[in-house]
Parts: C-alpha cells; sequence; structure tokens
C-alpha cells in the first residue's frame, strides 16, 4: 500500500459508477486513493492489539458493502472518514475494559514525570514529554471510545471543531459538549489516581 500522502486527484464519481458496475480496476483505483486517508485515521485511533492493515482493511469492506448508502448530500472522503471513524469506535467498544489505572501502575519516573509535568510551569524535556505522553495515553484508555477520540482528535491533534464534526457525523454542539465533558472525567481520573497515591 502506498505512504500516507495526498493521493493524486480522480474523479471520484466517475470511479464509483465503474465500482458499482463491478469493475475490479475501479476498486484498486478507489482503495489507492482513499487510503492515506483512511490509514490517517486508523494511525490516530488504532486499539490495542488491532493490526492497522486489518483496521483498514476493515473499513474498505464496510465502505464496499455499503455503497449503496452512499446517496452523496456530503463529500465522498467524509462518507468514507466516519466509517472509519466508527470502525475504530466499534474496536474500542469491543476490547475488555484495562482494570482500574492506579499510582502504583507507573514506574518510579513516570509518576515523577506525571507529577513535574501537572505541577511545574517550566518547560519539560523532550524525553520526559515523551514519558507524559505515554501517561496521557494510559489515563484516556481508561474513558469511554467517544471520550477517547474527541480528546485525542481536540487536543492531541490539534483539530477544530468543524474537523472533528465533519468526521464524526456528530454536530459542533455535540463534540463541545463531549469534549467539556471528557476533559472533566480525564481531570477526574487523575484526581483519584492522586488520592489513592497519598492514602
Amino acid at each position: 500500500m502506498p505512504d500516507a500522502v495526498d493521493p493524486p486527484p480522480i474523479d471520484v464519481a466517475a470511479c464509483l459508477e465503474r465500482v458499482r458496475r463491478r469493475d475490479q480496476q475501479a476498486a484498486r483505483e478507489l482503495v489507492e486513493h482513499l487510503y492515506p486517508l483512511v490509514v490517517r485515521i486508523v494511525r490516530a485511533h488504532l486499539p490495542r492489539r488491532v493490526a492497522e492493515e486489518d483496521l483498514c482493511q476493515e473499513v474498505f469492506l464496510k465502505m464496499f458493502s455499503r455503497l449503496g448508502q452512499y446517496q452523496g448530500a456530503v463529500p465522498f472522503t467524509h462518507w468514507v472518514s466516519r466509517i472509519a471513524v466508527t470502525t475504530c469506535i466499534d474496536h474500542l467498544r469491543a476490547q475488555r475494559r484495562r482494570p482500574e489505572f492506579r499510582w502504583a501502575d507507573l514506574s518510579e519516573n513516570e509518576a515523577q514525570v506525571l507529577d513535574a509535568v501537572l505541577t511545574s510551569e517550566n518547560e519539560v524535556a523532550a524525553n520526559d514529554a515523551l514519558a507524559a505522553r505515554e501517561l496521557v495515553h494510559k489515563l484516556l484508555s481508561q474513558l469511554k471510545p467517544e471520550d477517547q477520540l474527541v480528546v485525542r482528535m481536540l487536543d492531541l491533534e490539534q483539530r477544530s471543531i468543524a474537523e472533528i464534526a465533519a468526521a464524526t457525523g456528530w454536530n459542533q454542539s455535540l463534540v463541545k459538549v463531549r469534549a467539556f465533558r471528557a476533559r472533566r472525567k480525564l481531570q477526574k481520573l487523575f484526581q483519584e489516581l492522586k488520592r489513592r497515591e497519598k492514602s
């Protein structure tokens, strides 16, 4: 498969017509055109223990099986993005919820880094920033899939509310509400972690 770079332009509407007539070459062209978009979404939201290529393949299978549902009301790439995001959310839901994350689960270095990141105004060293990022991901894994998704897209990927709404199919108000609630849950998880550490 090609690397995640912008695909060369193709006439998507004409390609879709050929695909609907069972043209295998058109189906391959469509997958090649959409692969960079799909793999970016999958990499950003890849559930643990799920292979990237397997998830991309599942997205394309769903896309082809639901092609009859595409009415052209939104750009085809937006429609495929929603399938990819939903597929990732479904996999996150299917995974068993991890056991409660505790301060004791952290290595001594992780605990120091997390404490420094959350209590210091100073910049964090590059290797500490990487450790802090890993810790954020550990805390994120405790949230519901939709909450994980909105925090990752908004705070880690720096996407706009409008971009998230387009990718997920949620309206912008729902994105804002979910982001607010997810951040509060994340903060509560951290406070519980700190409280358990002190007791």
